[in-house]
């Protein structure tokens, strides 16, 4: 660390203000965001299918003012106390996609955004899909289910973007991460 770091890390948090998810912190003159459920923590779900169709969720994101295109995710904890990054990854792509993985591995683990939350992320390889329900998320989420073949999904989402989507950008480390450990070794 150097000695700004020391610094800063040396600061006491102050709450700015907490609403009923997030709530915004400051330390010395560094503002960023934390959510007030859980741990801190959410999946991305990396899910082909036996059909080798790459799962995508679309739903209107209220920050962006647009729909968007994601792998399925959710959070870790937040309404399971029990919750585990495996438990969550499959709660949340039976919720979303309607498919219940025999299988889920966490690839790794990082923050989302750390200059302006304190959120991190897990990539979870989800494997041996089995179809049992419609997905669409839970109230209120609104969720589109997109099976989308694995060779032709970079042209699929770029032509979702030329039509005005919003695509998260971690959906390109999620392709990589199909045939790919983190290491760049082969899934095998």
């Amino acid at each position: 660390m150097t000695s700004a770091d020391h610094a800063a890390h040396d600061q006491p948090i102050e709450t700015i203000y907490t609403g009923q998810w997030l709530r915004m912190m400051r330390r010395g003159h560094w503002e960023y965001a934390e959510r007030t459920h859980g741990k801190g923590m959410a999946v991305i779900i990396v899910a082909v299918t036996p059909d080798d169709n790459i799962l995508f969720v679309e739903q209107y994101r209220v920050p962006l003012g647009a729909r968007t295109i994601e792998m399925p995710a959710g959070l870790v904890g937040d309404d399971h106390d029990h919750d585990t990054l495996e438990s969550a990854a499959q709660r949340e792509l039976i919720e979303e996609t309607g498919w219940d993985p025999a299988r889920v591995e966490v690839l790794l683990t990082g923050p989302t955004s750390a200059g302006m939350s304190s959120e991190r992320i897990a990539f979870v390889r989800a494997t041996q899909l089995r179809k049992v329900g419609d997905g669409g998320g839970v109230a209120g989420e609104d969720i589109i289910v997109h099976q989308v073949p694995r060779a032709s999904a970079p042209m699929w989402l770029m032509q979702k973007q030329a039509e005005g989507y919003e695509l998260d950008l971690k959906l390109w480390a999620g392709l990589w991460m199909i045939e790919r450990n983190p290491d760049g070794s082969a899934v095998g």
